[in-house]
């Protein structure tokens, strides 16, 4: 098998993190990147799912402008909704 040599850039902050992550594991951060491409050749895809949603962000009604809003958890509600129901406990 003829090698190569990957050189890449970023944050040596990201780097280091990942090097540490990946020794905690019992491999090496270059192992992890060989890993990934065998992975990605052999699905020929990425192997994991790209997600473009911005965490943490509340979706709104539209008509509403934004005065009320959609949870994600509904339990978040309950005791709004107890409230406006008059209901005494859940």
């Amino acid at each position: 098998m003829k090698e190569a040599i990957l050189e890449i850039k970023m944050d040596s902050d990201l780097k280091e993190q990942a090097e540490k992550l990946y020794e905690q594991m019992g491999t090496s951060f270059a192992e992890a990147i060989r890993i990934f491409a065998k992975q990605s050749v052999r699905e020929k895809a990425m192997p994991f799912t790209m997600h473009l949603t911005v965490l943490e962000e509340k979706r709104t009604l539209g008509i509403a402008n934004g005065k009320y809003f959609i949870p994600d958890d509904i339990d978040e509600c309950n005791d709004e909704i107890a409230e406006m129901f008059g209901v005494k406990e859940l």
